[in-house]
């Protein structure tokens, strides 16, 4: 069975196009919020979705979302439980689905049992930012015979033999972050305004990741709006969006506003594929 993400990648590389992947915060205003915005998002054009898997010391997470982690927990929210929920609606979401995740949670519950878990709950793809390099090569086997993918992220500063490695432990797609620090920093200026996303750095350092490997490539971090979307695209396949998403889902006290929320956002969000769209 092919795997979807593979899959929806594929499908963009015939079309043409960029596409958009929104990050969430499982659990985040709550479970139940959480199973009505993953459809809301496919319905709304997300072809992948990114499930962060809430834990108490967040890596590279600033306060957005670390704030919404914080709140599923005390919600509640568990990997158990997040299996629980996304297991029950996954029939109803053609998105693939990915989960970032701490390698200690995944540790903590055991590599085989986790990413078993994952798989059984519709789960498609793993990000696993803290992942030790010398580890990656036994847990990329582990998800490959369940087939799953296992994605790294590659920082600005990355370079060199490391980025080589990251790039051949990793499936699905790289992770190429769009500028050193945490989530959500810098998302917007002092006026309010989106900042720029340091294009031609960006250029360069997807420039060289194509060199390296074929994996299509997804750029995150600080990434909030339209115009910053067709910026990404002009040189990576996919944007992924987090912050400015988790930060639109706080307010909703309810399920129907948290999938009316995503579904706005995505709405937003695509304004940047059409101006990538129309200058093909």
């Amino acid at each position: 069975m092919t795997n979807r993400i593979e899959a929806a990648f594929e499908v963009q590389r015939r079309e043409g196009t960029g596409s958009i992947i929104p990050f969430v915060v499982g659990g985040h205003p709550s479970l139940a919020a959480t199973a009505a915005i993953l459809p809301a998002l496919a319905a709304g054009g997300a072809r992948i979705i990114e499930i962060g898997v809430p834990f108490s010391d967040p890596i590279a997470d600033g306060p957005v979302i670390s704030e919404a982690m914080r709140r599923a927990l005390d919600a509640g929210a568990t990997p158990a439980r997040l299996f629980e929920s996304i297991g029950a609606i996954r029939s109803s979401i053609d998105a693939a689905l990915v989960f970032m995740v701490s390698i200690s949670i995944v540790e903590r519950m055991g590599r085989t049992s986790f990413i078993d878990a994952a798989k059984q709950a519709g789960i498609d793809g793993l990000v696993i930012p803290d992942l030790d390099l010398d580890e990656a090569p036994a847990v990329a086997a582990l998800c490959r015979e369940r087939g799953l993918t296992l994605t790294m992220l590659v920082a600005p500063a990355t370079g060199g033999d490391r980025a080589r490695r990251i790039v051949d432990a990793s499936s699905g797609f790289i992770y190429l972050l769009a500028r050193q620090g945490v989530t959500g920093a810098g998302i917007a200026n002092s006026d309010g305004k989106a900042h720029e996303t340091g294009a031609p750095d960006l250029a360069r350092r997807v420039q060289e990741l194509r060199a390296a490997s074929e994996l299509p490539i997804a750029c995150g971090f600080g990434i909030a709006s339209a115009a910053q979307v067709t910026q990404v695209l002009q040189h990576a396949d996919a944007a992924i969006v987090g912050s400015a998403l988790v930060r639109a889902l706080d307010a909703c006290n309810s399920p129907e506003k948290a999938a009316a929320a995503a579904t706005a956002f995505m709405r937003d969000l695509s304004g940047g594929l059409r101006s990538v769209a129309a200058r093909q």
